[in-house]
């Protein structure tokens, strides 16, 4: 290659990258599924620049350096979080700014009231029992007669919240992207409940089942601001879903006989919801503040110094010139890429900004472009190293260590992109696409930019040596910065480590205003018991088959996923459906795979399927149609579930044997050996197409040996393998012969 080129990136040569901050459409799209921030200036922005600081270097420090106890670790990160959301994010829906600031200024007005007015806490709470007493035995008049000295502060809150709301319209047309005062009051709130219980967690644990006045007030108004966290950031479909589970743990005797329970007290749900380690501190602040925030550090840090383009220019190198090869240049990027960022949308954006245009101009229809990146793009999820935030949640929830989990994700998460690669390459034969041409060699660009691969060595072999998940981020974080100075043009210094610390605290936010709505189902699920109600619901409704459990399973994933992130919809199936797998006989981690495999279909499956849809909104097609293409290309991703149930050898169930268990090692050989055959068939059957186009018998022969292959058992995989065997022979033969005779 001439010395003045080696240092362009390809794709850029082209001429077809799109430029994403203008496409208004993508744009429009991430917002909807990731509220926008705000571009925070003056006294705000270095308020926010030093929290943001502060998240990375305590969790640095705590991952690289020396461990901090369990409730700060949680607890600072669910209080920097919260006071991040409300200085950098707007409040959203106008209808519903005037009611905020009423309830702020009835919370001002009632917090005033107890300190200065009323004798303790404990006589405030007096006269709040006494109206809903007399409002629960005489009625509404009744209650508005004892309200006594409650009207007062209701008056003054009402009115101060009037205040608040017209400052709030001054200072939105006076400093558009500074926080308003209500935002400031609440920033302040949610510091000061968290930080409450850091403080008193040891006497929290102690008092348990007798919790005080102000632990209720404290948890009420920590419930109250968790779900204003949720609603800014994730908009109402996923507030509501928490919203709905209070009201089912409060209303339990009146719901259906089939999910009824006996109901809990006020006081009693909220206590558990946000003291106990069940609720808003509990499994997914844990695994977020321990593993996740680390690796999107990483990711960050990653992106910053260069090194992202090596996952884009070597699949390029490799697979361009090929028959479809932008397609395969998609597949490839987005397993490379996907596999730090563990976001479908995230990976759609930043690859499809290249891939997309390219598949285009290499001659794919716009909605299969659209549709090939979103559905190569989900299988970042299940590809090691970081998987998203699932595989810790998997690791914290099943006890596997979480590189055992990494171990058996690899073998399920390359046939995933085997599956999307032959399916690409099948439809480019079928329409004759050809690759590009006058690309670098993978060996050029492998030389060029070997060492932008070793962050990701450097995670991988730490953690196989044993070290922590978030020791291994740590320093391969640090390794980013080191690979950086390989070129005069990336190198790090102070001003690109701030701004990548910078990203990557706000990049953070999005999933961490999950936590308290998350901390609500969850706890409200142990609270009550639904989670083996819903277990019975599956075996009843499936009458024992373990096929049609995965099926119902499935489709609740589906709409569950509807409205909630593809993580939280992993946790909270896993914690309703996993008992019920396992109660038929399924393993715990094979209960798991399945749940987080199905979690990610809303990402490609109409009507949600936002991925598919910024593929289209950067291909320029129609959504709909790239939606259900984007099916098309993703369904071993409702196959991997049932192969998790039936042939458990796929997730080495025998991988920690002695040598002297020799026979059952090669059964799971085998069975990686068949399943990729399987594979192929199963891509071949789908898209008609092998060698040439096949007919309606072939067809049918296709789908026999997909089953053999995927069914467990020698003398069936063996069958299969012949079958795909013979029928790639047949179709090169057929081909010879037609050829022979025109």
């Amino acid at each position: 290659m001439p010395e003045e080129t080696k240092d362009k990136n390809p794709m850029m040569d082209l001429g077809i990258a799109v430029d994403i901050e203008k496409n208004e459409q993508v744009k429009k799209l991430l917002e909807k599924e990731e509220k926008s921030t705000r571009s925070i200036k003056g006294f705000w922005y270095w308020v926010s620049a030093v929290i943001m600081a502060a998240m990375v270097l305590i969790y640095f420090y705590s991952s690289g350096i020396s461990p901090i106890s369990a409730q700060l670790h949680r607890g600072i990160y669910v209080l920097l979080t919260y006071v991040l959301v409300f200085i950098m994010f707007p409040s959203g829906s106008k209808w519903f700014r005037p009611i905020l600031a009423l309830m702020t200024g009835v919370g001002v007005a009632t917090t005033v009231a107890v300190a200065f007015f009323f004798e303790n806490l404990d006589a405030f709470d007096g006269k709040v029992v006494g109206v809903r007493e007399a409002f629960m035995d005489q009625g509404l008049t009744s209650a508005l007669a004892a309200m006594g000295p409650l009207w007062g502060v209701l008056v003054v809150g009402l009115i101060l919240g009037g205040g608040l709301y017209a400052a709030g319209l001054w200072s939105e047309r006076r400093f558009p992207k500074n926080p308003s005062p209500v935002e400031i009051i609440l920033g302040i709130a949610s510091a000061s409940v968290v930080l409450y219980w850091i403080m008193e967690f040891e006497n929290l644990n102690y008092r348990m089942g007798s919790e005080s006045t102000l632990d209720f007030y404290i948890s009420f108004l920590g419930i109250l601001i968790s779900i204003e966290v949720a609603r800014r950031v994730l908009g109402w479909s996923f507030t509501a879903i928490g919203i709905g589970f209070i009201l089912y743990c409060l209303f339990g005797p009146y719901m259906p006989e089939v999910i009824a329970h006996r109901g809990f007290r006020f006081e009693r749900i909220m206590n558990a919801l946000f003291l106990t380690q069940d609720g808003v501190f509990g499994v997914m602040a844990d695994v977020l503040a321990t593993y996740v925030i680390l690796f999107i550090f990483f990711g960050a840090f990653l992106q910053k110094s260069g090194a992202g383009r090596f996952f884009i220019d070597l699949p390029l190198a490799i697979a361009g010139r090929s028959a479809g090869g932008p397609a395969k240049v998609a597949v490839m990027a987005s397993a490379l890429f996907g596999s730090i960022s563990g976001s479908a949308i995230a990976n759609t954006v930043a690859t499809g900004a290249f891939t997309i245009p390219m598949m285009k101009k290499a001659g794919f229809k716009p909605h299969v472009a659209g549709a090939i990146e979103p559905a190569a793009s989900i299988g970042g999820m299940f590809m090691p190293p970081v998987m998203g935030a699932g595989g810790f949640l998997m690791a914290e929830l099943t006890g596997i260590a979480y590189v055992n989990i990494m171990l058996i994700s690899v073998f399920p998460a390359l046939l995933y992109f085997l599956s999307v690669l032959t399916m690409v390459h099948f439809e480019a034969k079928k329409h004759g696409i050809e690759g590009l041409t006058d690309l670098p060699r993978p060996w050029e660009i492998f030389k060029q930019q070997w060492y932008n691969s070793l962050p990701l060595l450097v995670i991988i072999v730490l953690m196989l040596m044993g070290f922590s998940p978030g020791l291994s981020a740590f320093w391969a974080t640090l390794s980013c910065i080191l690979v950086s100075w390989f070129k005069k043009e990336t190198r790090m210094g102070v001003k690109e480590i701030w701004e990548a610390i910078l990203t990557g605290s706000r990049n953070t936010l999005v999933i961490g205003a999950t936590v308290g709505v998350i901390g609500i189902i969850v706890g409200s699920i142990a609270l009550t018991g639904i989670g083996l109600k819903f277990s019975d619901i599956i075996i009843s409704l499936a009458n024992g088959n373990l096929s049609i459990a995965i099926i119902l399973i499935g489709l609740a994933s589906l709409v569950l996923g509807m409205g909630v992130p593809v993580t939280a919809a992993y946790l909270i199936t896993a914690v309703l459906a996993v008992p019920a797998l396992g109660e038929m006989g399924v393993m715990i981690i094979a209960a798991h795979q399945i749940v987080y495999w199905f979690s990610q279909d809303s990402n490609i499956t109409p009507p949600v399927c936002v991925a598919a849809y910024a593929g289209a909104a950067i291909a320029g097609s129609d959504p709909w149609k790239t939606g259900w293409t984007s099916f098309k290309f993703a369904k071993l991703l409702y196959v991997m579930p049932f192969l998790f149930a039936y042939t458990p050898e796929i997730l080495l169930k025998n991988w920690d044997m002695t040598p002297a268990e020799a026979f059952p090692f090669m059964d799971v050989a085998f069975c990686f050996f068949s399943a990729t055959a399987g594979t192929l068939a199963f891509s071949a059957l789908t898209m008609g197409y092998l060698v040439r186009r096949t007919t309606w018998i072939e067809w049918i022969f296709f789908a026999v040996a997909t089953v053999l292959c995927f069914i467990p058992g020698l003398i069936t995989d063996i069958t299969g393998i012949t079958m795909v065997i013979a029928l790639w022979w047949w179709q090169k033969r057929s081909i010879k012969m037609i050829g022979a005779l025109t």
